[in-house]
């Protein structure tokens, strides 16, 4: 992107992306959280409550919306009284890739209060692996800066207006769940793509997410004390303020580029308005987990989570 992006371009790319879309429906911790935990071999209510102490309340909200997304399905595994285990479907399994990037950021960057397996082993090949973003098209691992984004909005998306979302309050006092809050949270993930995009300066970014101002304040502040942002005065203009991507950020993009592609793929079923493209082969880039020790591409079946101390 230019130092000087079109901006109501990139605005109207964003707010008719599949990623602007998909996390509105899933862009909250809880959601992710119970996805990680159905990975890991949780059906039942009451195991998903324990496991992630979330409210009843709003674990039933999440596991409700979830059915009606048909990313779970439920079972009925007891009669008196009615209980039902909750069961992914092959959408929600399409999202075990980006998945699996949650789980290698938190080993990355995270500070190992929320429990995870301490590694991951691909049964294919036998080693224990980290997973790595790749091109589907050539093999090659990929990160941010092997690609280039040409921005076509999309008129058959609906256009996002900016409507009601969850929007609470998300600061890093409370621990290992407020980062996750954090990283989990739709405008953290929407601000990180828009910096992907060139919007460095606090009114660029309110400009293409249609972002309250206090909003965005918060957010920016949550996010540099954090550490997914820097900030730093302007080379050009030392009265304004630059937003730059740490490595930490950075590491949310393959998360983000993941759960973009299962939105087109899997359930809107239109091609994105930001549209990557690999350098290396000149193909659109469509990007897959893969292991990093054979380069094959990662299936649920194919992963066995050991537990134990992280190292």
């Amino acid at each position: 992107m230019s130092e000087t992006p079109d901006l109501d371009l990139v605005r109207d790319a964003l707010s008719t992306s599949t990623l602007s879309h998909a996390l509105k429906l899933i862009g909250d911790r809880w959601t992710m959280q119970i996805l990680m935990a159905a990975f890991l071999g949780v059906k039942r209510f009451d195991d998903f409550q324990t496991r992630l102490a979330i409210p009843r309340r709003t674990l039933s909200d999440r596991l409700k919306a979830m059915v009606q997304m048909d990313m779970l399905r439920p079972r009925l595994y007891q009669e008196r009284p009615e209980r039902y285990g909750y069961h992914l479907t092959a959408k929600g399994m399409a999202l075990y890739e980006a998945t699996l990037m949650t789980w290698d950021w938190e080993h990355r960057f995270g500070e190992n209060r929320i429990e995870l397996p301490a590694r991951l082993v691909h049964k294919t090949c036998g080693h224990a692996f980290l997973p790595q973003l790749a091109c589907e098209s050539c093999g090659e691992s990929v990160t941010m800066r092997d690609l280039t984004m040409t921005l076509r909005p999309n008129p058959r998306l609906p256009h996002d207006t900016g409507g009601a979302m969850r929007t609470p309050k998300v600061t890093v006092s409370d621990g290992a769940m407020s980062h996750l809050a954090l990283r989990m949270d739709r405008w953290t993930l929407m601000i990180v793509s828009a910096a992907v995009l060139g919007c460095r300066h606090f009114d660029q970014i309110a400009h293409v997410l249609r972002i309250s101002p206090p909003l965005l304040s918060r957010r920016l502040a949550a996010m540099v004390d954090a550490g997914l942002l820097s900030v730093a005065p302007d080379r050009e203009d030392r009265r304004r303020r630059v937003y730059l991507l740490t490595p930490s950020s950075r590491a949310l993009f393959p998360y983000i580029v993941l759960v973009s592609t299962w939105a087109s793929e899997h359930h809107f079923h239109e091609p994105s308005s930001i549209r990557p493209r690999h350098k290396a082969c000149g193909k659109p880039f469509l990007p897959r987990a893969t292991c990093g020790h054979c380069h094959e591409r990662l299936r649920a079946w194919d992963v066995r989570f050991d537990t134990g101390e992280a190292a």
